[in-house]
């Protein structure tokens, strides 16, 4: 396990798979393989204590420095207006839908399909980054909450690493098609503005299945793939994810 790691970045860690381990006090899943992760927020900044209890009663307890990164504004315009400041129907569909997507991040299997190194679900031009400060239309909105890839309407959409499918719906009014995959240990992707959808809740798909089809649905100026990572409600950096992965 590392000694420090940056603001976004999902953490893995080995250790006896009889341990108990937990993460600021948070009790987290350890595999049969003695691995476990958690996900380091934006905007965190507090050294994260993780704490091992060894199956003999020893303690071990390590910190985890967070480093900070910088947060460039990106401004977004031609965004439609009612996605920007909906009105009060519309904006009580944005909470229902949006309770119905966080519900499917509480799960946390036993798999550890996150262990395996990702890969790309398309390949294209990053247009937007996760975490940069957003400004649609010149109004101030959230932080970024994934990494976006610009690729041509219709290219099929690839499990970066194997889950399950826990949410996929294809209109939901700001993110249009959607699909949630989870990847075991509270860690999940979800891929927005889908234009087709090749997958049901439920589904098991292994890495490199086609799961969907990129689009321009919900708020998008464009054709591209919002592609965002969770641990259960922290949200993490897929680049981080790739970058690790790729070969040295």
């Amino acid at each position: 396990m590392p000694t420090t790691a940056s603001q976004g970045a999902l953490v893995i860690g080995l250790t006896d798979p009889r341990a108990r381990v937990d993460v600021d006090g948070r009790a987290v899943r350890v595999s049969p393989e003695g691995q476990f992760a958690f996900g380091i927020a934006r905007d965190a900044s507090a050294p994260v204590q993780v704490r091992v209890t060894q199956s003999n009663g020893s303690v071990l307890v390590n910190q985890v420095t967070v480093t900070e990164r910088d947060w460039p504004i990106e401004n977004i315009s031609g965004v439609p207006p009612k996605t920007v400041d909906p009105p009060p129907d519309i904006s009580e569909r944005i909470r229902r839908e949006q309770a119905e997507v966080t519900a499917a991040r509480d799960r946390d299997d036993a798999r550890a399909d996150f262990a395996q190194p990702f890969v790309w679900p398309v390949q294209g031009r990053i247009s937007g980054r996760f975490g940069n400060q957003r400004v649609y239309n010149g109004s101030p909105g959230s932080a970024h909450s994934g990494m976006d890839i610009a690729a041509p309407n219709g290219t099929p959409v690839k499990a970066p690493a194997g889950g399950v499918v826990t949410f996929a719906k294809p209109d939901l009014y700001l993110t249009g098609g959607t699909v949630l995959l989870d990847h075991g240990h509270g860690i999940s992707s979800n891929f927005l503005h889908l234009s087709r959808l090749d997958v049901k809740a439920g589904d098991r798909v292994e890495q490199g299945q086609v799961i969907g089809a990129v689009g321009a649905t919900g708020r998008a100026t464009g054709p591209h793939l919002h592609w965002g990572m969770n641990w259960f409600t922290v949200r993490i950096d897929p680049l981080l994810l790739l970058e690790r992965s790729a070969p040295r």
